[in-house]
């Protein structure tokens, strides 16, 4: 471009637009701001709600569970279990038998998720922080115990500061097929309460706990087991571990990490998190329209300035280059700005909790937040892409202006 043309561009830079361009310049800016905010405010909430879940059930369940791909139950030897305890990174390891089984308790009933688990599981587990009342033992003087959730016990209205009532846990016994139900088909033996543990609403409402050997009893299986479930060290390589392991029990098990235990709830927590990505990116993109308005209007009133640069030689390309820069200049000052407030307020709220959950049964007080740096990169590209479709129109317009007829 010559001297003239680089002249005649200051020129048109030079001349302020009305009033009106300029406050729908700052409407543009404030709408992709606070769009921008919100983007990153609520991933960053998305984020916190993750490591809060990862976090309360990381407390409860085991850093690997080993599960029969086929069936329900399956056999490990002795052997196979020393092996297991004695590698690298293994710190506890301990047999589990889980089943539905029927609560019977002053005539009433309901099926509860009953775990069996043994004495190396609960010195590793860390079941005692969550106790709300009573005390967690599972067998005191030939008597069988067992820790409720606290929905069960509010459901049943077991009173664990009276151990005079038992429960009866009832479960059914091999039968064979075509016979009749009769009395003798079912299990049932006595069990007594002895604590209400509060860790989250799906074991709240759902599992018991109580020893190994009483569940064993109940349901049949001697020596057989639902699952295992493996402590390991801090720092531990999980993924090594999953390899031996599989290589000392062979085909047919399936070993799950924490993420992998509720691979179905974080599932549902990410694709939520996509969608109000999207929603939200498309609020801020009709928010965004602002722009297109802007630059369409700003062509217009600078059709002369346009007819003046073209008759200095400028070509369309530079016009549409500063349209889309103006664009660029606007839904850029909105994003910063946006990014800046929405890493503010999650800052803040990370420190000091200001909103609050509003619930005194929840697990944490304060809406949790991580901020995560390709939430920011995402967002970015979002306003990159957004400022792209909305100032291209309005620019190529602007580069498409017959200048003889206003320059004539």
């Amino acid at each position: 471009m010559n001297v003239s043309s680089y002249i005649a561009r200051r020129y048109f830079f030079a001349r302020k637009p009305n009033n009106f361009i300029q406050v729908l310049s700052i409407v543009s800016i404030v709408g992709v701001a606070i769009g921008t905010m919100a983007l990153i405010i609520v991933l960053s909430v998305f984020n916190g709600l993750q490591d809060v879940l990862k976090g309360v059930y990381g407390t409860f369940d085991p850093n690997l569970k080993v599960e029969t791909a086929l069936g329900k139950t399956f056999e490990v030897s002795e052997a196979q279990l020393q092996s297991l305890r004695a590698l690298e990174g293994i710190k506890g390891i301990a047999p589990v038998v889980e089943e539905n089984v029927v609560f019977n308790y002053r005539n009433t009933q309901s099926v509860v998720r009953l775990k069996g688990i043994g004495d190396d599981l609960i010195r590793m587990n860390k079941l005692d922080t969550f106790m709300v009342t009573g005390e967690l033992k599972f067998r005191e003087e030939q008597k069988n115990f067992a820790v409720l959730g606290i929905g069960i016990a509010y459901q049943m209205g077991i009173l664990v500061e009276s151990d005079l009532v038992p429960i009866e846990a009832i479960f059914p016994k091999n039968v064979r097929a075509g016979a009749l139900p009769s009395a003798n088909s079912l299990n049932k033996r006595r069990i007594y309460p002895a604590g209400i543990f509060q860790i989250e609403q799906t074991y709240d409402e759902k599992y018991v706990l109580t020893s190994l050997e009483f569940v064993q009893q109940l349901t049949g299986y001697r020596n057989r087991y639902t699952s295992l479930e493996l402590y390991t060290d801090e720092g531990a390589r999980l993924n090594n571990l999953k390899e031996r392991v599989s290589e000392i029990l062979g085909d047919g098990f399936t070993i799950l990490n924490n993420e992998e235990q509720h691979a179905d709830l974080l599932r549902a927590v990410k694709i939520e998190k996509l969608f109000v990505y999207i929603a939200l990116s498309f609020i801020t993109a009709i928010a965004s329209f602002n722009i297109f308005f802007c630059l369409s209007m700003l062509a217009i009133e600078k059709r002369k300035d346009v007819s003046v640069l073209i008759s200095y030689g400028a070509k369309p390309k530079m016009i549409k280059s500063i349209f889309l820069k103006q664009g660029a200049y606007i839904a850029f000052t909105g994003a910063i700005v946006g990014i800046g407030l929405g890493v503010a307020i999650c800052l803040l709220q990370d420190k000091y909790g200001i909103i609050g959950m509003g619930m005194s049964t929840s697990l944490i007080n304060a809406y949790p937040v991580k901020l995560e740096i390709m939430d920011i990169l995402l967002v970015s590209i979002s306003m990159v892409i957004i400022t792209i479709l909305t100032s291209y129109r309005p620019s190529l317009l602007a580069s498409r202006i017959d200048h003889k007829k206003y320059l004539g």
